[in-house]
C-alpha cells in the first residue's frame, strides 16, 4: 500500500510514472464517492507542444498502464472504478499550457476589462497570445485574460480528420 497525504495524492504518485512513460501529461486526479465504490478519474493530455487531440489507441494504452499501476500499489481503499480521459473542450483555459494545447482552435477569451476576443488561437507564449479574429490579428497578454474557452468547431474537426 502506498502512503502519502490524501487519497488523490497517493493515486497521483502511483499513476504519474505510467502517464509519463506514455509520453503524456497527468492533468488531474479526482476521487469521488459513488455508493460503496470510489470513482477514480485520471485526466491525461498531450505534451504542451503537441497540436491536435489524443487518439483513442494511446488513451486505451495509458488506461491499461494506469490500471496496472493501481492494481500493483493498491492506493485506493475498497472497490473503485477507474476512468481515464482527456480534459475535453469544456476545460477552462487557465494556464499557459492549456492555451498552448489550444493552438489552431477557435477560442473565446473574456478579458479582465469585460471585453471578449474570439478567433483562432495562433500562438501561446509567456509573452502573450496571438488570435486571428474576423478583423485581423490581435495580441493579448495572458494576465489580461479572465477566462478562456475552446469553441467547438465541427467543420475544422472534419478537416483535421480528412488530413
Amino acid at each position: 500500500m502506498v502512503t502519502g497525504s490524501g487519497p488523490a495524492e497517493r493515486v497521483r504518485t502511483v499513476v504519474q510514472p505510467a502517464v509519463l512513460a506514455a509520453g503524456l501529461v497527468l492533468e488531474d486526479v479526482v476521487l469521488t464517492a459513488a455508493g460503496r465504490r470510489t470513482v477514480v478519474r485520471v485526466v491525461v493530455d498531450l505534451d504542451d507542444d503537441a497540436v491536435g487531440s489524443l487518439d483513442s489507441d494511446t488513451l486505451g494504452s495509458v488506461s491499461r498502464a494506469v490500471s496496472a499501476a493501481l492494481d500493483a500499489a493498491d492506493p485506493v481503499n475498497g472497490a473503485y472504478t477507474l476512468e481515464v480521459s482527456t480534459p475535453g473542450t469544456d476545460r477552462p483555459l487557465t494556464e499557459l499550457r492549456h492555451f498552448r494545447r489550444a493552438r489552431t482552435r477557435l477560442v473565446r477569451l473574456v478579458l479582465r476589462d469585460g471585453s471578449v476576443l474570439a478567433g483562432r488561437l495562433l500562438e501561446a507564449e509567456p509573452s502573450g497570445l496571438v488570435v486571428a479574429t474576423a478583423s485581423g490579428t490581435a495580441r493579448v497578454d495572458l494576465v489580461e485574460v479572465a477566462r478562456g474557452q475552446v469553441e467547438v468547431e465541427l467543420a475544422h474537426a472534419d478537416e483535421e480528420g480528412d488530413a
